[in-house]
């Protein structure tokens, strides 16, 4: 588990920095997506495992899709035009650009799914699994399971 943790914290750092770096991006809105949480959504969708490329019609970390993407305003890197038949790969296999596309998705998709009354880490991670306009559905166990498990392990090594 200490391994478990120790690599959880690398991956947290990562996308930390990318969360700063995303504010370099000309947003001006605070981004809705804490850094913990796109850890553990990263955790729950690929286990976070660094050089994730492209499987099917989901790439990266995040498992992104194209019209996931697109939807989260197609960001790019290294000045490619969106319309660059690399612009979805390179990006959604980067990992401070993928995180650009969750936090911009989530900018325009976010939602109270669960019907708590706020609109939170879980509500992000049911959006990222089911889509900006079907996240009130039930969620694949193992899923939620090891998305759940990430926010204890932080949160336990946060009170230690």
């Amino acid at each position: 588990m200490a391994s478990a943790v120790i690599k959880f914290c690398a991956i947290f750092m990562l996308i930390a920095v990318c969360a700063a770096d995303v504010s370099e991006l000309g947003r001006s809105n605070p981004q809705p997506v804490t850094e913990v949480c796109l850890g553990c959504i990263c955790q729950a969708v690929s286990g976070c495992k660094q050089g994730a490329q492209c499987e099917g019609d989901h790439c990266g970390l995040f498992h992104i899709t194209w019209p996931y993407w697109a939807d989260g305003g197609k960001p790019t890197i290294n000045g490619l035009p969106a319309d660059h038949p690399d612009a979805f790969p390179s990006c959604a296999n980067d990992p401070y650009c993928a995180a650009t596309t969750v936090q911009n998705y989530m900018a325009r998709f976010g939602q109270d799914c669960n019907g708590d009354g706020q609109v939170n880490c879980y509500d992000y991670m049911a959006i990222h699994k089911k889509g900006g306009y079907g996240c009130k559905g039930d969620l694949p166990y193992d899923y939620v399971n090891v998305f759940n498990q990430c926010v204890a392990a932080v949160a336990a090594s946060q009170q230690g």
